[in-house]
Formats: C-alpha cells, sequence, structure tokens
C-alpha cells in the first residue's frame, strides 16, 4: 500500500484554475530530505504533508527547492483533502501546528476560510528598492517591506498585469518574494496581484494565500474597510474572500482535487 497523494487546485471551483497545490497524508512524521524530494518530483509551488498531532495536524510546505514557513494555498488544499477524504468530519475544524504557529480552516458554504496572522508592510521601503524597482521595470506608488517579501503597489491594474520581471534580478533579492498590487479595475474586486518568487524556486505563483496576510491589511487600511475581494491576476487566476480582524486575516477560497493517487518511494 502506499502513501496517499493528491494535486488540488486551490482558490478556484473548476479544474485547471486557482493554485495547484500537492497533499501527501503521512501516518507518521518524514524526514525534510524525503519530504523535499517528493515536493521537487511533484513540481508544483508547493506540497504539503500533514500527519496527525494532538487535536489536529503538523504540517509542513516545501517548495520543489525550499521548506516555506507559511503557505496559503496549500492549506486550504490540505484541508480539502482532509475533509473530501473522511479523515476529519465535515464539521471539524481543522488544526495546524506549523512554522507560522496554529492555523486553522473552516468549512462557511462552499468556500473554505483559513485563519492566518496578519503580516503588515512597513511603511519604509527596504534600502535595496531600486533593484526591485529595475527588476520589475515600473514606478512605484508605493514599496514597503514584510516579514518576508516586498509589497510594491502600482499605478494601475494594466500595469500589474503586464509586468514581466527580471528573475535573475529578483532571485538575489534578500526576501522570499515580491508582491506587485493595484486597485482592481473590476467592480467586483477590491485590488488585484501578482507574486513573484523565485528564490524560492517559484518564478510566479498563481494565486498565492500567504501573500494576503500583507496585503489585507495594506488595503483594508487604505480602503477603509474590514471585508475585501482580491482577485490574483495569474495567467490560471483565482478568488479570494477576506476579512482584516486585527492580528489576524480571514482567506476564503474554494478548491477541487484533480489527481489522488500513490506514492511508493
Amino acid at each position: 500500500m502506499g502513501i496517499p497523494i493528491y494535486q488540488v487546485d486551490a482558490f478556484t471551483e473548476v479544474p485547471f484554475k486557482g493554485n495547484p497545490a500537492g497533499v501527501c497524508l503521512l501516518e507518521r512524521a518524514a524526514e525534510a530530505s524525503w519530504m523535499q524530494s517528493v515536493a521537487a518530483e511533484m513540481n508544483l509551488a508547493e506540497t504539503a504533508f500533514p500527519v496527525a498531532e494532538g487535536d489536529g495536524f503538523r504540517l509542513r510546505w516545501f517548495t520543489p527547492k525550499v521548506e516555506v514557513r507559511l503557505c496559503g494555498h496549500a492549506t486550504l488544499a490540505t484541508a480539502h483533502i482532509l475533509w473530501e477524504r473522511g479523515v476529519l468530519a465535515p464539521d471539524r475544524e481543522a488544526r495546524f501546528q506549523t512554522l507560522s504557529g496554529l492555523l486553522t480552516a473552516r468549512r462557511d458554504g462552499a468556500l473554505i476560510e483559513l485563519d492566518f496572522p496578519a503580516r503588515p508592510p512597513l511603511p519604509e521601503p527596504p534600502a535595496w528598492a531600486d533593484a526591485v524597482v529595475g527588476a520589475l521595470g515600473i514606478k512605484p506608488v508605493h514599496i514597503g517591506m514584510s516579514a518576508e517579501d516586498v509589497l510594491f503597489e502600482a499605478a494601475d491594474e494594466e500595469t500589474v498585469r503586464s509586468i514581466a520581471p527580471d528573475f535573475a534580478t529578483l532571485r538575489a533579492l534578500p526576501a522570499r518574494g515580491v508582491i506587485v498590487t493595484s486597485r482592481s479595475s473590476d467592480k467586483r474586486y477590491d485590488f488585484v496581484s501578482r507574486f513573484f518568487a523565485p528564490a524560492v524556486g517559484v518564478d510566479e505563483d498563481p494565486v498565492t494565500g500567504s501573500s494576503h496576510t500583507v496585503l489585507v491589511p495594506y488595503w483594508a487600511k487604505k480602503l477603509g474597510k474590514t471585508s475585501l475581494t482580491a482577485y490574483q491576476a495569474s495567467a490560471r487566476g483565482g478568488v479570494l474572500h477576506l476579512r482584516h480582524e486585527g492580528a489576524r486575516v480571514k482567506i476564503a477560497g474554494r478548491a477541487v482535487t484533480v489527481i489522488a493517487g500513490e506514492l511508493f518511494a
């Protein structure tokens, strides 16, 4: 009998949109080197590895190159699989112990809502802001720095969508990635964004839950509202339903399983 492994498209209700994540259901804790090899084999932005622990699960995430401290779409995908496969009862909250502390997920109708820490950006730009501007090739409205990522506000949605970054320069920056955002020109959404993280092996992430821990407090303050809807304007695209609750951010979306299999390694 192999190890159950799945591919789930997160922040979408239809296959082949949103952000694909691997979910590998473990019966016992595994070596980091083995999990890294599985993530490289899956070759997705992140593969999640949950294992039962206490009243919930220990959860770790790996890109094809490194372990990361926080990942939204793979957490959403993991919760989706736990409920879909009957590991958790439909009315049970999913509780995850992670490198970023306790994270939870609950079902809210057709949505899965994640409870993550808010990580507002600092108002000051990083010392190497000019390198970011050069790599993106556009003028900023604002540049700030969060715990891991650069936040770059562009003038408008068209500018966000048309960016063709210099990934070699971005890869050399002392940051996990660069979030580029603007107000949305579509009235269905409050803001749009894209996320570039070549330093951790992901040139562009299709839909990024963790970047919205930075974006939500930023736009909530700027727009004067605590409930927001966002669109991540990658080629695959995805919709996020968001709430700012002080030190926490609620991130909700849908998910669909596209591949189910067994790992024999």
